[in-house]
Order: structure tokens, then sequence, then C-alpha cells
């Protein structure tokens, strides 16, 4: 596979050999290049031979470098090479469950472990053949993310709606193996792969030496399943039954392999109206990206913050109005959290979003559009609305309505303003924000 080289960095490795944008790749010491892990993995060498081809003839150029420094090549894709897409049929697909109006990067359904490695992706793995596998293996790419959903063979199978879905355990049993490590996760359907279903799935994955943790998801349904496999949301009491499975391994676990291992996310808790476990209980809160543990470790970042305020700051009573526009599932967490919590100069109120875009079934924050936001604080008396950056898109500008913050702070005709998912970042925000104190004279004067 050729490669073309769009730019060779000056006063690189590659410069003083002579490569030239325009040139091909084809191997490195020997070796094909099919992507960006090839490319990174290979070139971690001090001797580097390297076949190239410029205007249709073939050369080699030999270079010596620091065994960790850049060639100094640029290729014309990124990856070098197309994002693999998924060949699943999944019953819970949230593609699948989007308006037919919506973007199309957004109906993009990839499937790739190379960027399950590089971003934190999870991924199915029934696009990776055996021999992609021993590549895998041979690059060393860990850790994965791996979307496990069930190890019961015939059970994935229905889930993932692929023959496919049935090698999982044969797969993750090789990387373990091989020194691949691997954190899981389950989206969990009720009556389908929790109750035994998720007895084994555990159990089968502890087995596992690669396998890092799992965590447990609750199925997302938006409004628009027409004509899809009926799925519905858990009740508190399933919800429940789930933390209480979790809750029968955790401490087993812990004493055999110095983890809790299983995670349920943040929204089990919220849907079973059970407590958020101690920021102790998440340990090094390797799943937050998946939804777990991202209250806790919220609270106790801003907690940690708002005690080391001067006491003068820390008191409730008059001053600016300052709107919290969230998802309906955490918002009576972050305002009990406020509440406790308050800062002088401001008078923070937490508003649920409603989800008309998705339907009311879909509670998370994340997916809160521009419209249902700007729609429901139009109501609202504030100086600013503070959101959480998870609600723009990764260069910040843009809803997943197509609508821009300019345009929702120009409806709304107020700052709306993004803020980190740290704790201490929403209590900056805050802060910013607050009234200025009053001076003595100035109090004496009012």
């Amino acid at each position: 596979m050729a490669q073309w080289i769009t730019s060779v960095d000056p006063r690189s490795a590659a410069e003083r050999a002579g490569i030239c944008a325009g040139d091909q790749l084809l191997r490195i010491n020997g070796e094909t290049v099919l992507d960006f892990l090839d490319y990174q993995d290979l070139c971690a060498n001090r001797r580097l031979e390297l076949l190239l081809r410029r205007e249709g003839r073939e050369y080699t150029a030999r270079i010596v470098k620091g065994e960790y420094d850049s060639l100094g090549l640029n290729f014309d894709k990124p990856m070098m090479s197309a994002t693999r897409m998924c060949c699943n049929h999944c019953l819970f697909c949230f593609v699948d469950q989007l308006p037919s109006d919506v973007r199309d990067t957004m109906q993009v359904k990839d499937d790739d472990w190379r960027m399950s490695l590089m971003m934190g992706n999870y991924v199915t793995l029934t696009n990776v053949s055996d021999r992609e596998l021993e590549r895998i293996i041979r690059r060393h790419a860990s850790p994965l993310y791996v979307s496990v959903h069930a190890t019961d063979p015939a059970l994935r199978t229905e889930l993932l709606g692929t023959p496919r879905a049935a090698r999982l355990m044969r797969q993750l049993q090789t990387l373990s193996e091989h020194g691949i490590e691997f954190h899981c996760q389950c989206v969990l359907c009720p009556g389908l792969n929790d109750g035994e279903a998720l007895e084994q799935t555990i159990r089968e994955l502890t087995s596992l030496k690669g396998a890092l943790s799992l965590a447990l998801v609750p199925v997302g349904l938006t409004c628009h399943r027409e004509g899809r496999y009926p799925l519905r949301r858990y009740t508190p009491e399933e919800a429940r039954a789930v933390i209480d499975c979790a809750n029968r391994w955790r401490p087993k676990l812990l004493m055999e392999r110095g983890t809790r291992f299983v995670f349920p996310s943040d929204e089990f808790y919220l849907q079973a109206d059970a407590p958020i476990p101690t920021d102790e209980e998440y340990e090094d809160y390797g799943q937050i990206d998946d939804g777990v543990g991202m209250l806790r470790l919220l609270e106790t970042e801003f907690v940690d913050s708002w005690n080391e305020l001067p006491p003068e700051h820390r008191r409730s009573g008059e001053g600016r109005r300052i709107a919290v526009a969230t998802g309906v599932s955490a918002a009576d967490f972050l305002r009990d959290m406020l509440s406790a919590h308050p800062v002088t100069g401001a008078q923070v109120e937490v508003y649920a979003i409603e989800n008309r875009f998705f339907g009311a079934s879909v509670t998370v924050a994340g997916l809160i559009t521009g419209g249902d936001l700007t729609d429901a604080m139009l109501r609202v008396d504030s100086a600013a609305v503070l959101i959480t950056e998870c609600m723009l898109r990764s260069d910040g500008d843009c809803f997943l309505d197509d609508m821009t913050l300019t345009e929702a702070q120009r409806k709304l005709g107020r700052p709306i303003i993004p803020v980190g998912r740290r704790g201490d970042d929403l209590l900056n925000a805050i802060l910013r924000l607050r009234a200025p104190e009053k001076t003595d004279d100035a109090r004496q004067n009012s």
C-alpha cells in the first residue's frame, strides 16, 4: 500500500534524507505501512530503511535518528487510511434512532479499533479478522475499549445482528494471552442482557487477565424508533437490580483482582434513585468517559475548591442570577450540590431541559440541542446561562441541531457559557459571573 507524502517537516530526518512532498512511502524496514499506527510503531527505531516511489521509480532512503524522534513525514489522510465502518445491526443502535434531518456526520457508524486505541472509542471487534487481530498484538495496541454487551455467543449475535459477534470471547482470550489489556462496556436492555446473562458476562470477563473494567450503561432510546425492536427504559426497580448485581461482585473482585471491576454508570443510579457511590469507589475513574462517576467527580472537585474559598465568599443571599441548564437526569443532583455550597453574590438556579429533539426519554445533558435549550431558557430571567461543553461538538461552536452558540446567544439575548466537566471549572464560572462585593463605604451608603 502506497502512502502519499504531502509535506516534509523542515530540518527533519526525512528532509535530510532527501525525501520530498509528492513521494510515496511503500515500506519501512521491509514492512508495508497500512496506517498511522503502523507508521508510528515502525518509526520508533534508530535505524530505518524506507522504500519510496518518486515519479514512478522506486528508491531507498536510509535514516539514522533518535529512537523516538519524529521522522518528519506528513500524509494526505490523518489516519493514512479510511475509517472502518460498523458491520453490525444492533437492536439498540442509537444512530438508527436519530431523526431523519440530523446532519450527515451524526449518521456515521464507525467501529474502528485504531480509534479505540487513540481516542478511547468503544468498538465491537466484529470487523476485526484474525489477521488484523495479529496486527493488534504485533503493534501492542493497548488498552482497547470493547463493547461487549454479552459474552454468551448466541445472545451477543442477537444483540449485534451479525454472526461475527459470536467470536468475541475467543478474540479477547487471544488478546489477553498476548498482553493486550481492554476496558469493557455493556449497554444493558431490560430483560435481554441483564439478570443471569449479566452474571455470566461478569464471570467470564473476570477470568481474563487483560480485562481491566466493565461499565454498565442503560440503553438509550429516542422517540424515533418506529418499526424497530421493542425496547424500553429501565424501571427504578430494574435499575436497582442491576446495581445490586454489581454490588454482589465488587467486594469479591476488589479482594481478588485489586479492583471493583464492575461500574454501573451514573444514569443507573439516577434511574434507580440510589445514592451515587463515594469517590473512593470509583478508583481511578477509568470509565468516566462512559458516564461512570462523572457526577461524583464533579461534586468532589467542586466541594474541594469551594472549601478553599474564604468564608466571606461562601454565603447565600442576594446576588446576580445565574442559570445552570442541564439534562433532566442530573438536575436534582446539581441542584442539591449547588444549594449546599452557595457563593456570595450569586443566586444559582438549576434548570432541567426536556429533550424534544430526541424525545423525553433522552435525559442526559450532552444530547440537549440548541433549540431545546433556548426555548426553555427564554422563560428564565438570568444574567447568563451555564451549560456543559459536552452539549457542543468538539470544535465548540455548534449544538447537535446545527444551531451555533452565537445564534443561541442572540436568541436568548445573554451569554451562554460552556463549562468544562471539572467541578472547579463550574465553580470558577460562577465566581466570574457573581456580583462584585460592596466595599464597607458602599454598604454604609446603601
